[in-house]
């Protein structure tokens, strides 16, 4: 009898974990087994991800799995997008991948448009246009003569490249290759027109390979590192937002989805691409999602303002203590576009804050209750801003807004989400990365047939919890205060 246990890999912007999970009686039943940092590392005037150390933490808990005797189907891993490892003709890394927030790219989009005109580079794509985008990191890296580039034969993305590490099968998978703004999402494939400008060809991309396919098995190497057998690692939905959609426990298709963590990641989930003057216009993006569709979403900025605040603030509560001592401030007092270019890597975001509220005329907030309300109610009015727009887009009615990950455990913000926006909010899974990437894995060993079927899994296997909108004339007015102050 096959073994009904997963092992999956999270990994995060700031930090990442091994879960076990299984599926019993007709849930789904997890456990974490490791959790870790994700540290940038900051050296030579960049900033670099530790593939290395990432690795050891997988192997880490592989051990824990060996030590406690189990025995595991698979392994998958999710991570954030864009970021890529060069490896070399020999097989070995060439270098640590460089971190989606080092300002290397700065100005990469406009020299690239040089090249290939914007409009052409969204129609092909359907893209969202971010300078870290792996286009234009890769198109800076060429400019700068990159030793590793330079050298490389495969450039592989971070989930591929770990998975490369624990089989030597060098794939491209979907989800994680439609974050670089290369991949045409009509063919599935890496346009080449747009990395033939930057000199670099499909063929060192590795090949394609889809969610639920397995990849190959761990090297003899690991499974002596771990005490395991010859286990497939199988790609799930590399990136980990495709991984927390298919975790969704929707009943239909009329819902909004709000990955809400570091970033937020407002969409819906369609058939096919949407590539429109609108929706080249408000800026989105068309990514892989499971069993071929389309995650139409934006970026949103997301708790990465209050990540930062809270490493300044040195008489701030615990997070729980924090947000409800927040709801003890006035209410909209300040308001921020949680998306202004100052925000993405200030050396001090409480002094960025406060200049953007001084800039535009509007109250400095304080002290951190001040500025925690300041950032929860600026996102749920984004949220409500780029709701609006999907609105005018979406081919269906939205009828509810689905909130995963870790924000969602705010309730005071997913509360304010609600009446900002007009809808049911719905809450849950909080961990709705790791549900998804385990039951990718469960799809690949036979346990599900579809997406319907892994989301009445996790909807029988969770709490949710649902918000409904209060206080509509209050909050309209306040929405237009937003506007007037982030247009």
């Amino acid at each position: 009898m096959k073994p009904n246990n997963f092992f999956a890999v999270d990994l995060g912007a700031t930090s990442g974990r091994t879960i076990l999970g299984s599926i019993a009686d007709g849930k789904l039943v997890q456990r974490e087994l490791t959790r870790f940092p994700n540290n940038i590392i900051q050296t030579g005037g960049h900033f670099f991800w530790d593939i290395y150390a990432l690795y050891a933490e997988i192997i880490r808990g592989l051990k824990v799995v060996a030590d406690e005797g189990l025995e595991i189907a698979s392994i998958g891993i999710d991570t954030w997008g864009v970021d890529f490892v060069m490896i070399g003709k020999d097989g070995g890394i060439l270098r640590n991948p460089y971190c989606y927030r080092d300002p290397h790219t700065d100005g990469a989009m406009e020299e690239y448009f040089r090249r290939v005109p914007k409009e052409k580079v969204y129609e092909k794509t359907g893209i969202q246009f971010m300078q870290f985008n792996s286009l234009f990191q890769l198109a800076t890296l060429k400019k700068n003569h990159d030793s590793a580039l330079e050298a490389a034969d495969k450039i592989l993305f971070v989930p591929d490249a770990l998975m490369y590490m624990l089989t030597g099968e060098a794939v491209c998978e979907y989800t994680i290759l439609s974050t670089s703004q290369m991949l045409d999402p009509r063919t599935k494939k890496i346009d080449n027109e747009l990395i033939d400008v930057i000199g670099l060809k499909e063929s060192q991309f590795g090949r394609y390979v889809n969610p639920s396919d397995v990849v190959g098995t761990l090297t003899p190497e690991v499974q002596q590192m771990t005490g395991l057998g010859a286990v497939p690692v199988v790609a799930v939905a590399g990136h980990d937002t495709g991984a927390a959609v298919a975790a969704v426990p929707a009943e239909n298709e009329r819902f909004a989805y709000l990955s809400c963590g570091t970033w937020s990641l407002l969409g819906i989930e369609t058939k096919d691409a949407i590539i429109s003057d609108k929706s080249y216009e408000y800026n989105f993006t068309n990514e892989g999602g499971i069993e071929g569709t389309t995650r139409f979403l934006k970026n949103i900025c997301g708790m990465w303002l209050l990540e930062r605040c809270r490493k300044e603030w040195t008489d701030a509560p615990d997070i729980a203590q924090l947000c409800k001592e927040a709801m003890e401030a006035p209410a909209f007092q300040s308001f921020i576009n949680p998306d202004d270019a100052m925000f993405a890597n200030p050396v001090s975001m409480v002094e960025a804050i406060q200049t953007y509220c001084k800039q535009t005329g509007q109250h400095v907030p304080q002290d951190y209750r001040e500025m925690a309300r300041c950032i929860f109610e600026s996102l749920a009015m984004r949220y409500r801003q780029v709701l609006g727009y999907l609105k005018d887009m979406a081919p269906f009615a939205i009828e509810k807004l689905h909130v995963i990950g870790g924000g969602s455990r705010n309730a005071y913000l997913m509360q304010m989400t609600a009446n900002s926006i007009g809808l049911p909010v719905i809450t849950g899974p909080v961990e709705g990365t790791a549900i998804g990437n385990i039951m990718l894995q469960a799809k690949a060993a036979g346990m599900v047939n579809d997406m319907f079927e892994m989301r009445s899994i996790i909807a029988k296997s969770i709490e949710l919890n649902t918000f409904m909108p209060q206080d509509a004339e209050m909050w309209d007015e306040a929405y237009s205060k937003y506007m007037n102050v982030t247009k």
